[in-house]
């Protein structure tokens, strides 16, 4: 009897331990996806030189300017959240391996997370396109989803919220599968506009040049209204699944407080991105965009999640 107590209370502090390391490892992600946005908004891709792991010739480098800072301390976030994110992946694979999502979840989080190491060491090594560039941020934001998840099944939320008796009908299932695939596509057109420096191209909003309705001129402006009119289908898209959600889910509060909360976000990233050309990129508000669609995708692959484990709703 002795002996089971004793092992029950070092599981709970063994779950306890597994469960702040999941949260210091989503954290992490998250500070390497605003360090990444960082290092583009401010043109400190350059500040270490052509050198990497070192910057400038040296392994930490002895003269600091604020591109190297901004570079050399995201590379630094980015070593350390890296060795957190394995340790998770291995912890989570052993503890949980039992949750038909977690090995899946450790080998994307982990995987994706060298990727775009192995992108960003290009860049700087060799030097890439614009459009391949843009692919950095979007894959990074996979590994944090994968993470964000892995932290949720090591709280068991899914359990709280009884996602194996939530029932969703078909056009639900295909809104929230189809808006997550297509937030990416988002995503994707709003790093373009930073690596391509579109973001100026256009001064105004919401057209291009509210004194006239016309066609883009250029690539620039192609790729600068692309997004804009990418971001607002999105919020569209998302505020009929919210209001969908609100009518005919509110006996699922996950569902229910889902979409509202991700309605939410939205609207705040599309505000933020609205404020980001009106003042002329301002950094906070740019940095608060990155952030809000972060988080919005977070919480649309959790809607995922919990769509692949629900029944069908008749």
């Amino acid at each position: 009897m002795v002996n089971s107590i004793e092992e029950g209370v070092s599981y709970l502090r063994y779950n306890r331990y597994l469960k702040w390391f999941g949260v210091a490892s989503t954290i992490g992600m998250l500070a390497i996806l605003l360090g990444g946005a960082l290092v583009t908004k401010t043109d400190s891709g350059m500040g270490c030189g052509r050198h990497w792991p070192g910057c400038n010739g040296q392994l930490i480098p002895d003269v600091i300017t604020a591109e190297v800072l901004i570079e050399f301390s995201h590379r630094l976030v980015t070593g350390s959240v890296g060795i957190f994110i394995v340790i998770l992946a291995v912890w989570s694979w052993k503890a949980l391996g039992h949750v038909r999502e977690t090995k899946f979840l450790a080998f994307m989080a982990v995987f994706f997370l060298i990727l775009q190491a192995l992108i960003g060491a290009a860049q700087v090594l060799w030097g890439q396109g614009d459009f391949i560039l843009a692919l950095h941020f979007g894959i990074s934001l996979i590994s944090f989803a994968s993470v964000f998840l892995l932290t949720l099944l090591v709280f068991e939320v899914d359990q709280k919220f009884d996602a194996d008796k939530i029932r969703i009908e078909k056009s639900l299932r295909f809104h929230t599968i189809g808006v997550t695939i297509y937030s990416y596509v988002v995503i994707y057109t709003g790093a373009l506009v930073r690596h391509t420096n579109s973001g100026l191209v256009c001064s105004d909003w919401p057209l291009c040049r509210n004194n006239e309705f016309s066609l883009p001129n250029n690539m620039y402006e192609w790729i600068q209204m692309g997004h804009r009119l990418a971001a607002a289908l999105i919020v569209v898209w998302i505020g009929f699944i919210a209001i969908k959600a609100i009518k005919q889910y509110s006996d699922q509060r996950v569902i229910y407080w889902g979409w509202i909360t991700a309605f939410g976000l939205v609207l705040a990233q599309a505000t933020t991105g609205m404020i980001v050309v009106l003042t002329k990129l301002n950094l906070y508000f740019a940095l608060l965009h990155s952030l809000f669609i972060t988080l919005l995708f977070g919480l649309l692959t959790y809607l995922v999640l919990l769509v692949s484990r629900s029944r069908l709703k008749k």
